[in-house]
């Protein structure tokens, strides 16, 4: 364990902030990998969409739940410690994935994963405080490039794995164990400090203290449960909304990453010229364009330009508001961050991305042309009725399309849900005719049109974030400027 005595100035504070970038483009790969292979899961192991829900959703709770756990233990236990930890369960949870049996065992690798995920910023996040105590905001925003951009190279290696013809799943999933292996090559051997808040003797109490009591901090809390599901409710909404507009999703998605990414490295600048609460009431104000814009999109080109400025708008939200907890709230410490980044990813996880699915399913369904999807799910009685006797997937969209054609018969409406989901198993059944064509052009539009609605309802969000950062950058000029506190104040 680091003692007191292990102060930044005895360890290689560079190695070690590199090291740490490496370990968390291992989270972002792993978080885009995982979430890329659903598919391939859903296929080669008979996964219901509630199987995929569960290990999909686990890289989200996973990650704030281990959060939660191992934060305030950065001080007793160690940074290096944590980080080993992170490291084990990289390795393990990938190999567990990538030799799974069936549904548990891909579960238990993926839950394994994003316990991992969670332990890097866990240990990260102060360590990154600890060895830049008077550039945090800065340090931190140069840090977290590379979750956008470890998503960039995942996404990047994926799409040349597919163009030379290598589409295995398992190969996919193999990408993360590159960065783990090598960000343990350059961190577990090496000597960390020990947590600012140890070195200035803040005690454990304190820290619980500051970070469960002081108004600022239950505030930031609020604020951040906004702004990472104004950042992460349409990332991972946004290629799936996209490509069912017949725009190519992935690709939008590289590119608002790629240019959170730069942005990010870049925010030095930034963060002297505005502070670190004029970015946010700035960035409150391009997300809400962005957002907005981005619901309305219905051509490529617009589509990008929409994404752009929502990245520009988002891409300072997260490091900023770590930077801004550890310069104000100092003593709230490991603690201080980690309940910060759980509570993004738990609400997140938890109510954000299911409301934006609850919101796109009902809008997508009102779009819904009524009598050609009647008579396009009679069309597939008696088009698929032969392929069902020995095709499951097509014996699924049958049982489907009667389902809803007799609820309909009954109430004279098509059932919600009910019915998108007949025209996927219909779009799913591997049968060559022109009806699963048809059903994927009734569908998508009105998918793409419920998923740009979706991002509409966020868009309030943004007001009430420009209140709170109103509120405290208008405090800060009246108090001469922005101001760091010191963890001994």
């Amino acid at each position: 364990m680091e003692t007191a005595a292990n102060s930044t100035a005895s360890v290689n504070a560079k190695k070690l902030f590199l090291g740490s970038c490496v370990s968390l483009i291992a989270t972002s790969v792993a978080f885009a990998t995982v979430g890329a292979v659903m598919g391939h899961l859903k296929t080669e192991f008979g996964l219901t969409n509630q199987d995929i829900g569960w290990i999909g959703g686990a890289a989200l709770w996973g990650f704030a739940v281990s959060q939660l756990i191992f934060s305030p233990l950065a001080d007793t236990l160690g940074m290096r410690a944590l980080l080993r930890m992170a490291f084990v369960g990289h390795l393990i949870g990938t190999l567990i994935m990538i030799f799974a049996t069936g549904f548990a065992t891909l579960f238990l690798g993926a839950l394994v994963i994003a316990m991992a995920n969670g332990l890097v910023e866990a240990a990260c996040n102060p360590l990154v405080a600890t060895l830049f105590p008077d550039n945090k905001t800065v340090k931190l925003n140069q840090f977290h490039v590379w979750f956008p951009g470890g998503i960039v190279l995942g996404g990047l290696a994926s799409y040349l794995l597919d163009q030379v013809g290598i589409t295995s799943w398992q190969v996919k999933l193999a990408l993360i164990l590159i960065p783990t292996i090598a960000y343990g090559v350059i961190m577990l051997s090496e000597r960390f400090p020990a947590t600012e808040g140890v070195q200035k003797g803040v005690s454990m109490g304190e820290m619980f203290k500051a970070s469960l009591t002081r108004p600022l901090m239950l505030l930031m809390l609020l604020a951040m449960a906004m702004t990472a599901s104004i950042e992460l409710g349409p990332n991972r909404w946004l290629p799936a909304v996209l490509e069912s507009g017949g725009m190519p999703g992935i690709l939008v998605l590289v590119w608002v990453t790629g240019l959170m990414a730069v942005m990010r490295y870049f925010a030095g600048p930034l963060v002297h010229r505005l502070s670190p609460t004029g970015i946010l009431l700035a960035s409150s104000v391009i997300s809400a364009v962005g957002l907005l814009w981005l619901s309305y999109a219905e051509s490529l080109g617009v589509a990008l330009a929409a994404a752009t400025i929502f990245a520009i708008g988002v891409c300072y939200f997260w490091p900023t508001m770590l930077g801004f907890v550890s310069e104000r709230i100092p003593r709230s410490g490991a603690l201080g961050l980690g309940l910060m980044g759980a509570m993004g990813m738990a609400v997140v996880g938890i109510i954000t991305s299911p409301r934006m699915g609850t919101i796109a399913d009902r809008y997508a369904h009102e779009q819904l042309p009524v009598f050609e999807t009647v008579e396009l799910f009679e069309e597939v009685q008696t088009n698929l009725a032969d392929e069902a006797e020995t095709n499951p997937d097509a014996d699924a969209a049958v049982t489907a399309a009667n389902n809803v054609l007799e609820m309909y018969r009954k109430d004279g409406r098509m059932p919600e849900n009910v019915t998108a989901n007949a025209l996927r198993a219909t779009i799913n059944s591997g049968v060559d005719d022109p009806v699963v064509a048809h059903a994927s052009a009734i569908l998508q539009p009105a998918d793409n049109y419920g998923g740009r609605v979706s991002f509409r309802r966020l868009v309030p969000l943004c007001g009430i974030l420009f209140l709170i950062f109103g509120f405290l950058y208008v405090q800060d000029r009246k108090a001469g400027g922005y101001k760091v506190v010191a963890i001994d104040e």
